[in-house]
């Protein structure tokens, strides 16, 4: 098997629960050099749930199809970033210093922090989708679960990584990166941005920076770098950021041409 498609495979095999072929000769490093490609899984998910969110919205509208869209990410992924956003948010919110909060990642179990931080963000994204159009949030999801595992990839290019990688819950952990293989990603992100609807992708984009800047600030003061779990929390910020972004410039727009 060529080696691109088994990198391929891998990231998928990493960031689903999507069931793939035997990976043969399987090596820990393939997990970095198959970063490259997370961005494009995250746009096979993301075109999953949106077929979900379109159909659902031949026959609903409102609430009801993002909460199916949101479902079906969920069980592809296994719920995979959630569970670093909660993590993440109970860690870095209630740990007194670095080695507690690193501790409190790799507990299993959930606090308020990280109950909050999921619910909040489950709701925003479910709220945000219920405003869109089916084609309009269609789009949404596709780039923002591509463009969310983009932003991850450069965090993994620009933070270093703390930890023992053994003792990570994402074994073993993506390290390394050149910049060719982030470039790579980029790109793969970008591929639904160049097809957006005018006006819309800036504030997407913008709004999910915005949200992702202070959280990787935020990870490199209180613990050295990032873990996979504040990969997830990443993630899932960044996809918050996009969809309630691009809601606000729907609403922008319909307002303008209601002024005009």
């Amino acid at each position: 098997m060529p080696r691109q498609l088994l990198l391929f495979l891998c990231a998928v095999q990493f960031l689903t629960r999507l069931p793939v072929p035997t990976l043969k000769g399987f090596e820990a490093d393939w997990i970095s050099r198959a970063a490259r490609y997370f961005p494009l899984v995250g746009l096979f998910i993301g075109a999953a749930c949106a077929v979900v969110f379109w159909a659902a919205s031949q026959v609903w509208s409102g609430w009801l199809p993002a909460l199916l869209a949101i479902a079906a990410g969920v069980l592809i992924t296994g719920a995979f970033h959630e569970d670093g956003l909660a993590d993440t948010a109970d860690g870095l919110g209630g740990g007194a210093d670095r080695a507690k909060r690193l501790a409190i990642m790799k507990d299993s179990r959930i606090g308020t922090y990280g109950a909050l931080a999921l619910g909040l963000g489950l709701a925003l994204k479910a709220a945000a989708l219920a405003l869109m159009p089916p084609v309009l949030g269609a789009w949404a999801l596709i780039a923002a679960h591509g463009a969310g595992r983009g932003a991850a990839v450069l965090v993994m290019r620009l933070l270093p990584y703390v930890g023992a990688p053994r003792a990570s819950k994402w074994k073993p952990a993506p390290v390394g990166l050149s910049l060719g293989e982030v470039l790579t990603a980029v790109v793969f992100a970008g591929l639904p941005l160049a097809i957006s609807p005018d006006g819309v992708v800036f504030h997407g984009l913008a709004l999910g920076a915005l949200l992702v800047l202070p959280l990787a600030l935020a990870a490199r003061r209180l613990v050295g770098g990032y873990t996979g779990d504040v990969l997830g929390a990443i993630e899932q910020v960044f996809e918050i950021g996009f969809l309630v972004g691009v809601s606000a410039a729907l609403a922008l727009i319909a307002r303008s041409d209601g002024g005009g």
